[in-house]
């Protein structure tokens, strides 16, 4: 169809203007099929039109401030880039160093002028693109390196080539004329490789004369040593010539000053000593001549020399690698007669050992029977320091029950706190003391916590309560392997300690598990104890604030050396301001095996005692008459006695044996309340028995236990002593005999748990 309205064989500027007014006649005839016949809507029609032609011209108008402004920062982004790389090459140009930086194709794309500086040849060849591999073999093949033959170079061009596979390289490239240039390479982020070269001459000329500087001292220091040494030293080369010497060779032997030159042959050495007889007599002449003339590793060579004034030498010679050899002589003159007067002092000696020993055997035995001494010392003033402290406190407890003015219900509460105090006290000295001279025995057996715990709680709450500070223990119903009273003991001392020194705040007992032991640890929130303190508190008599509630100082001296008898492990961790935790690891013990239920036990109530008992044998009469009078105030009938034969007088007049036998352990004429209450249960049948005592030793705790007899110490604890008495009635008849089948430590039969 468009053949037929164009020629084709018509100019192409006729064909375009055919094409126009085609155009123009099919959108005229458009545009009148489109416009309505009336005037109205024609002017509408045109309105319209004008509107849609203003609006793509205003797009228009603003389609192309924005490409102007486009283009702006187009052209001002390129002079940017253009005077950043200006900057970049400037900076490169003032390094002062050769820099050349390769893409991650390993093609040359950056280099500064002073690249290759030293390489003229390759200076010119550099160009855009160039490979890093043809950059090395153009590099290895240039006249300027210092590498002589084909091999060298073609072994240096690989080794190049393979530092470059690492991340960072750094090597050093011999130029010709003795120029040294440092090449250092660093892989980029961008995985391309920048190369930079430094003229090292000045350094590496430098280092070497440093280095022969330090040659010309070392041999300096050595010829000081060889003048500062005893012995006297002759140094010779591979040819047997002297090549050195000290100072001291010319005081032992005083060899004329034309000898000692450099080159002497060792020959005429030899001849000359022996002319003027240094070398004494013998056979020396042969064996030095032979021994220098042997082969190349010849072992060392010793000869002792006497001189004709009595003079001692020691000739050592010894091969050097270079066949070279050092002769040295050493004077053992004075050596020699030190030993002889030692041989001639020996023979005293012995002698001498011999008094002394018997000297210190004898002090040994005094110093064993003073420790013997001393060990009955301890034991005598636990009973005649704790019997009549026991008294008084058995006559205060009386005194108390009475009935009292305000007044001196606060006087007998102050004696007693008094007397608390001195007990305390008392039994840390007397723990001291055991300690002291090794008496402290530990008996090692199953210990339950949560009884332990739990009476620790009972005994403190008070203090703490006193104080104003909460008091924690933390439930536990594991078994551990320890010593029950020590590590009673330890626990206590712990935590009166923490209680003592804590102002606010609170105090906890709790235990963990650490491995195949358990952890036991005491915490508070005092002070804290500063770290050039923490050693010195268990010194005995320490106390860090002097200020606090009263004490010696004993009871942290008491834990360590419970501690190490029982070896548990003490530790402690505290910040000043933060509080104090003392930790010591026990041994776990298994689970002992479940005991048959105990009935309930009875209340504590006044006067349950009526009508009981009890046999007191003490022979100290204020002992007795405290206990008396305090048996009395609970309702029993004490029966006293002061020996075994007044308790069968006693029992003889009554005709009736006693509910229970209380006997101190010492009794006058060396008896012992054990044999006592042996003797008695003997003639009237298993009577239960109480055993008071001040020896705290586990020994008599072990015979006691094993003679089903309970061991009380002084002084007496009140309260448990009631609970006891009041249990007795139920130990008449068949619970008696359980005493005999119960496990060691295991007291079920005779008291509650929490006694």
């Amino acid at each position: 169809m468009l053949e037929d309205l164009v020629d084709p064989a018509l100019p192409m500027a006729e064909q375009n203007a055919r094409l126009r007014a085609i155009l123009a006649a099919l959108m005229d005839r458009a545009e009148r099929g489109q416009m309505p016949s009336r005037p109205m809507g024609q002017l509408s029609h045109v309105v319209a039109l004008e509107q849609q032609v203003r609006a793509r011209t205003r797009d228009l108008a603003e389609t192309l401030d924005k490409l102007r402004m486009t283009h702006a920062r187009l052209s001002q982004a390129e002079r940017d880039a253009v005077s950043a790389r200006n900057s970049l090459v400037d900076a490169l140009e003032a390094m002062g160093e050769g820099f050349a930086m390769f893409d991650a194709r390993d093609c040359l794309t950056l280099w500064n002028s002073q690249f290759c500086a030293a390489l003229p040849d390759i200076r010119a060849q550099l160009s855009a693109g160039l490979p890093f591999r043809d950059y090395v073999r153009m590099v290895s093949d240039s006249d300027e390196i210092d590498l002589t033959t084909a091999t060298e170079r073609r072994e240096w061009s690989l080794k190049r080539l393979q530092s470059h596979t690492r991340r960072n390289a750094n090597f050093t490239v011999p130029l010709i004329g003795d120029h040294w240039l440092q090449v250092s390479e660093q892989r980029m982020i961008s995985g391309g490789t920048a190369v930079i070269q430094t003229d090292v001459t000045a350094m590496v000329r430098t280092g070497r004369l440093e280095r022969e500087k330090l040659l010309d001292e070392q041999a300096q220091m050595v010829r000081a040593t060889l003048d500062h040494i005893d012995q006297a030293v002759l140094i010779f080369d591979a040819k047997a010539r002297l090549a050195g010497w000290n100072r001291r060779l010319r005081e032992v032997f005083a060899p004329p000053s034309a000898l000692l030159a450099s080159g002497t042959p060792f020959a005429q050495v030899l001849n000359d000593l022996m002319r003027r007889r240094q070398l004494g007599r013998g056979n020396i002449r042969q064996l030095l001549t032979d021994w220098v003339n042997g082969p190349a590793f010849r072992p060392s060579l010793a000869l002792d020399i006497v001189q004709e004034d009595g003079t001692e030498l020691h000739l050592s010679a010894q091969a050097m690698p270079d066949r070279g050899f050092v002769i040295s002589f050493n004077d053992l003159t004075a050596e020699r007669r030190a030993i002889a007067e030692m041989h001639r002092l020996n023979e005293t000696l012995e002698a001498r050992v011999q008094a002394r020993t018997v000297e210190l055997v004898a002090a040994r035995d005094a110093a064993e029977r003073a420790n013997a001494s001393k060990s009955r010392f301890v034991a005598s003033a636990s009973h005649d320091l704790l019997q009549p402290l026991n008294a008084a406190k058995l006559f205060l407890s009386s005194l108390a029950a009475l009935k009292n003015t305000p007044t001196q219900t606060r006087l007998i509460d102050r004696v007693q706190s008094a007397f608390t105090s001195v007990e305390d006290i008392l039994g840390a000295l007397l723990d001291l003391s055991k300690f002291d001279i090794g008496a402290a025995r530990a008996r090692v057996d199953t210990v339950p916590l949560g009884p332990l715990f739990a009476r620790l709680r009972d005994e403190f709450q008070p203090m703490a309560d006193r104080r104003g500070l909460d008091l924690v223990v933390m439930p536990c119903a594991l078994n551990v392997q320890s010593d029950p009273v020590y590590l009673k003991r330890i626990l206590q001392n712990l935590v009166s300690n923490a209680l003592r020194y804590t102002e606010r705040g609170r105090v906890l007992l709790g235990a963990r598990r650490c491995g195949p032991d358990l952890r036991l640890e005491v915490l508070d929130t005092g002070p804290g104890i500063p770290p050039d303190k923490q050693a010195e508190i268990f010194k005995e008599f320490t106390r860090l604030n002097p200020n606090a509630e009263t004490g010696m100082g004993l009871g942290l001296a008491i834990v360590e050396q419970a501690c190490a008898l029982l070896e548990h492990p003490l530790s402690l961790r505290s910040r000043p301001g933060h509080g104090t935790v003392f930790s010591l690891r026990v041994p776990l013990a298994p689970d002992p095996v479940a005991l048959p239920p105990q009935r309930p036990a009875p209340e504590t109530q006044p006067g349950l005692l009526s009508d009981m008992l009890v046999l007191v044998i003490e022979n100290d009469a204020t002992s007795r008459r405290a206990l008396m009078g305090k048996l009395e105030d609970w309702g029993a009938s004490p029966i006293e006695a002061a020996s075994l034969a007044d308790a069968r007088v006693q029992i003889t007049e009554l005709g009736l044996a006693p509910d229970v036998i209380m006997a101190d352990h010492q009794l006058d004429g060396g008896a012992t309340g054990l044999q006592a209450i042996a003797a008695l249960r003997a003639e009237h049948g298993e009577i239960p028995a109480i055993l008071v005592t001040a020896d705290h030793g586990p020994a008599l705790a072990e015979q006691a236990e094993t003679a089903g007899v309970l061991l009380m110490t002084k002084p007496l604890a009140l309260h448990r002593l009631r609970r006891v008495l009041q249990q007795t009635p139920q130990l008449r008849g068949a619970q008696i005999k359980h005493f005999t089948q119960a496990t060691p430590g295991d007291h079920s039969f005779w008291l509650r748990p929490e006694d």
